[in-house]
């Protein structure tokens, strides 16, 4: 059937395009920096780590931000995360990071 993909059909795929060592790392990376409900970690760090577990290529880091993995944002506010993820702008020199914070609503 040919008809426009809805949302929440492009957040299923894009959600399940994404290898399962990239949410690995991230799992590991929130588990290993969370206190008080918040985990901060550079890109740098996720980078190294979904290279690691994937058996990838030092030179493959452009790669990972050319199909998309690290943009995980979405997929982690529908689990429940406050996800920020920082960069440095024009003229700013400091390290990307993500933050997750999570908050009991009960």
């Amino acid at each position: 059937m040919n008809r426009p993909i809805t949302p929440k059909e492009a957040a299923g795929l894009k959600q399940s395009q994404i290898p399962e060592e990239v949410y690995n790392a991230f799992n590991e990376l929130i588990t290993k920096n969370l206190r008080h409900g918040y985990a901060c970690f550079r890109q740098d760090d996720v980078v190294k780590l979904i290279k690691r577990n994937m058996q990838l290529n030092p030179e493959m880091r452009q790669e990972l931000f050319d199909i998309q993995w690290l943009n995980i944002e979405e997929i982690y506010r529908k689990a429940g995360w406050k996800v920020e993820y920082d960069r440095p702008g024009y003229n700013e020199n400091y390290p990307a990071s993500f933050s997750f914070k999570w908050e009991d609503k009960e």
